[in-house]
C-alpha cells in the first residue's frame, strides 16, 4: 500500500507596526484660571478685561469650535468669543475682552479676542464646548446642568454659580484667581476663587501640570496607548493529506484542503505554494483553487504558484481559500513504497 504524506510549513512576512494614542477629552479639564473685569477703568491694572483659561488635565485639549461666553449677573442672554487651537496639559490660554477706558497696561498677546465687557460688580463666565449661545443663568446651578458647559464662574452679584455661592467681587486692582495654581476645582466658586493681583498669562507661558492631589474633586485623565502587532498567519484544515491506496497508472481523487489566512496588513496579501520533490521518485502533485482545475505545484527553488491575493486586511475570522490537492496526471509506474513531499504555503503582505 502506497501513501503520500504531505507536511505543511508556514511562512509569514512581518507587517509594519501600528500604534494608537490618545488625546485629552476636555471633560472638565479646561477651566477658568483667572478673571479680570475692570480693564481700562480708573486705576485699572490692565487696559482690557481678560479671562485666562487653564488645562488642568493630563492631556492636550483641542478647543476648536468652543466659545467663551459671558452674561451679566441675572441675565440669560450670553455673548460669545470664539476659541481655537489646542491647550496642552498645564497650559494657559488668554482671552482678551473689552476695555472700559484708556487706563492700565497692555495685556500680553492674547490667544483669542472678544468684545464682551465684563461688569466688575458681578457676572457669569462659561467655557462652552460648542458655539451655541447659552440660555441659562437665572438661578443657581442652572448653567452647570448644561452638558456643553465645561466650566462656569459666577462672581460678585451673579445669581448663577457653581456650588454654595458666587466668587468674590473683583476690583480695578484685583483679579479672581483659581486656587492651587489653577489646579483646584471643587465645583464651588466661593471656595475655588479668591482675590489676587492680576497676572495674565498666555499660551507662551511655561506649562505647569497639576499634581495628583491638585485637581480637587474634578476628573482625572489617563492616557492609554496600544501597540498593535503585525499579524499574518495561516491555518490548515489538514496538516497531513494521505492517499492510502494509490495505484500506478491511475489518478487518485483530490483531497480538500481549506487554507485560512489572517492578516491585518492594510495593503493586502498574496498566498502562494511550492513543494519539495517526492523521494525516491517524484510524482505529479497538483493543487486547485475552488472548482478550478489542478495545476502542477512547482518544486523549490522554482517560483511559487500563486493561489490567492487580497487588496486589504482579512475578515475578522480570516479569509478561507478552498483548495484541492491531488495529481495532474496518472501516477507513474514506480516501485511500491512510502512516498512523501512537503507543501509550503506562504502568505506575504503587500
Amino acid at each position: 500500500m502506497k501513501r503520500i504524506l504531505l507536511l505543511v510549513l508556514l511562512s509569514v512576512l512581518a507587517l509594519p507596526l501600528a500604534a494608537a494614542s490618545a488625546r485629552g477629552s476636555g471633560s472638565g479639564s479646561v477651566v477658568v484660571g483667572e478673571l479680570f473685569a475692570a480693564g481700562g477703568n480708573t486705576g485699572a491694572a490692565f487696559a482690557n478685561d481678560y479671562v485666562e483659561l487653564f488645562n488642568r488635565g493630563a492631556g492636550p485639549v483641542a478647543v476648536d469650535g468652543w466659545t467663551l461666553q459671558y452674561a451679566s449677573a441675572a441675565s440669560t442672554s450670553w455673548q460669545s468669543t470664539a476659541l481655537s487651537g489646542t491647550i496642552p496639559a498645564g497650559g494657559r490660554y488668554l482671552v482678551a475682552l473689552a476695555s472700559g477706558g484708556a487706563n492700565g497696561a497692555a495685556l500680553p498677546p492674547p490667544d483669542a479676542s472678544g468684545t464682551s465687557n465684563l461688569a466688575v460688580t458681578g457676572g457669569k463666565v462659561a467655557v462652552v464646548d460648542d458655539a451655541t449661545a447659552l440660555s441659562c443663568g437665572d438661578a443657581p446651578g442652572s448653567c452647570s446642568a448644561v452638558s456643553s458647559v465645561e466650566d462656569l464662574i459666577g462672581y460678585g452679584s451673579a445669581v448663577d454659580f457653581e456650588g454654595s455661592a458666587a466668587a468674590p467681587t473683583p476690583s480695578a486692582t484685583t483679579a479672581l484667581a483659581r486656587a492651587g495654581g489653577s489646579c483646584t476645582d471643587s465645583d464651588d466658586n466661593a471656595v475655588d476663587f479668591s482675590s489676587a493681583a492680576p497676572n495674565p498669562l498666555n499660551s507662551s507661558a511655561p506649562a505647569a501640570a497639576c499634581s495628583g492631589s491638585g485637581g480637587g474633586g474634578g476628573p482625572g485623565d489617563a492616557d492609554v496607548a496600544v501597540d498593535v502587532q503585525p499579524v499574518i498567519s495561516i491555518a490548515l484544515d489538514h496538516p497531513t493529506l494521505s492517499f492510502p491506496a494509490a495505484v500506478p497508472g491511475t489518478t487518485p481523487s483530490p483531497l480538500p484542503e481549506n487554507i485560512t489566512v489572517s492578516s491585518n496588513d492594510a495593503s493586502g496579501y498574496t498566498l502562494t505554494v511550492h513543494r519539495s520533490a517526492f523521494s525516491p521518485h517524484d510524482l505529479p502533485l497538483g493543487i486547485g483553487v475552488g472548482a478550478g482545475a489542478l495545476a502542477a505545484v512547482p518544486i523549490a527553488p522554482a517560483p511559487d504558484l500563486q493561489l490567492a491575493t487580497a487588496s486589504g486586511p482579512s475578515s475578522g475570522s480570516g479569509d478561507t481559500i478552498a483548495t484541492s490537492v491531488g495529481f495532474v496526471s496518472p501516477l507513474p509506474v514506480v516501485p511500491a513504497g512510502h512516498y512523501t513531499a512537503t507543501l509550503t504555503f506562504t502568505a506575504i503582505g503587500k
